[in-house]
């Protein structure tokens, strides 16, 4: 998610604790500053006066180290990430300063131990940057930025933060099994090269268990690691075997990231939080569950951390949504996502609650979000950079012939794990009425259907100036 303006936080903790290099400690002479890209490298810059650089002046000399052309200088942003947060940062940010205060962030946005917050450390990362429209990736020429692109991409798919199904992340497994080995192996040299490079390289980890090695290898050709290795060359002699003249490093980057831009949530910011369980059992026991909300240009994703599939996925234009704080002790940040659906075939009005203290971050970026979307598209319809139209649907959502009537288009349930799964959900319903049908409309100041036609301000993220500062 990205920040806002500067704004309050309690005074920043002492000075003793070490940081990466990203996050040196000296105000004003020179020193080494790593930027880290996804994956394991990083750019080594020397920057004077690091206390006080902007991300804008960094980005000029990560450009120019990574050779990237002004073409695609809005392609990128800067991140400062952790395992317990993740924020886009604005071109004014000072990463020094917001490091200074990670902890504070962390105390505000996560659940996290406060021995788990005294040993995070954030590092600062040059990454895709959410409010880059998909439809002006590939359009992209340059083989640098593309690549940048794939690897971030690569990662995502890797680590089973992109839910796809079977037939989709083997297809992108043999797109990066060609682009890192080339095409044209024979079938030996293709199985003893896979096998070094195990399965983990290629196909997300929950699919892969871990990479199998020796183990797998002694299981024989029925085991399963042996039935996706012979998958995975099959795609792969595809792809060496296809079209009479051999397809160039870009032309395959770009098919790896067309077939990623199927998915809705490509390009998405993620947040952390759990959602209510149905209730089951005689004893009408419930629960949470962990999933992954994915924010983009186009909409809201809400994603099963374990299961790996889309619980809901809605357009802005399905939408409405709310954030509300905790009233007592023990209660929660909420954000509050209402849809259209249907309780025996009665239309109704849905909420789904989501607890995160990461809540406000998500409200903003919505907010933020739907302000891009309304100023591309000038009050009209029309597709835009960023928008949604009938080709760019997100894959389980019906189409718009919903919206003509006046209610938001409905949900389709399949198979895949991209479509939505509203019946799987813990929600709460009611007519448009307010007539109760399970739970009673809860009390709000506003209705949501208000909100996407009010002036939208961002300001998520707001960190107040240090005593250095002023």
């Amino acid at each position: 998610m990205e920040g806002d303006e500067c704004g309050r936080f309690p005074p920043e903790p002492s000075e003793g604790k070490s940081q990466r290099g990203s996050v040196a400690s000296s105000v004003t002479r020179a020193q080494d500053v790593l930027v880290y890209l996804v994956g394991d490298s990083a750019v080594h810059l020397c920057v004077e006066g690091v206390g006080c650089v902007s991300v804008q002046e960094l980005g000029h000399s990560v450009r120019e180290a990574l050779h990237i052309p002004d073409s695609a200088m809005d392609v990128f942003a800067f991140w400062l990430c952790s395992p317990l947060l993740e924020l886009q940062l604005k071109p004014k940010h000072q990463p020094y300063k917001l490091c200074r205060q990670w902890q504070d962030l962390l105390y505000r946005f996560t659940e996290a131990s406060e021995e788990d917050i005294s040993q995070d450390e954030p590092s600062l990362q040059y990454r895709r940057n959410v409010f880059y429209p998909k439809s002006k990736e590939l359009q992209i020429e340059d083989e640098g930025v593309l690549r940048l692109l794939y690897d971030e991409a690569r990662v995502n798919i890797l680590a089973g933060r992109f839910p796809c199904d079977p037939e989709t992340w083997m297809g992108l497994g043999a797109l990066s099994f060609a682009l890192e080995l080339g095409i044209g192996l024979d079938d030996q040299k293709a199985t003893a090269a896979l096998r070094e490079k195990k399965l983990i390289s290629f196909l997300p980890v929950h699919v892969s268990g871990g990479g199998g090695g020796l183990f797998s290898t002694l299981r024989g050709k029925g085991g399963r690691q042996a039935g996706l290795e012979l998958n995975l060359l099959e795609e792969y002699r595809k792809i060496s075997t296809s079209g009479s003249t051999p397809l160039e490093p870009t032309q395959h980057l770009r098919q790896y990231l067309s077939s990623c831009h199927s998915l809705p949530y490509y390009g998405c910011a993620f947040f952390s939080g759990e959602i209510d369980k149905p209730a089951q059992g005689i004893l009408y026991r419930a629960g949470r569950k962990a999933v992954n909300v994915g924010i983009s240009l186009e909409g809201v994703y809400v994603m099963d951390v374990k299961e790996k599939h889309v619980l809901l996925g809605l357009r802005f234009s399905e939408l409405s949504w709310d954030h509300s704080y905790p009233e007592g002790e023990g209660d929660s940040h909420i954000l509050w996502l209402e849809f259209d659906g249907e309780e025996a075939g009665t239309p109704v009005n849905k909420l789904l609650k989501i607890y995160s203290k990461q809540a406000e971050l998500m409200s903003g970026l919505i907010e933020f979000c739907v302000e891009l979307r309304s100023a591309a598209e000038g009050g009209t319809t029309t597709e835009t950079d960023g928008a949604v139209g009938p080709s760019h649907q997100p894959a389980g959502q019906a189409g718009g012939s919903g919206e003509g009537n006046g209610r938001r288009g409905k949900l389709r349930r399949q198979n895949s794990v991209v479509c939505s799964r509203v019946h799987t959900l813990n929600t709460i319903s009611y007519v448009d009425n307010g007539k109760e049908i399970k739970r009673l409309k809860p009390k709000r100041a506003a209705s949501f259907f208000t909100r996407q036609a009010q002036p939208p301000t961002y300001s998520a993220v707001q960190v107040q100036e240090s005593l250095e500062q002023r």
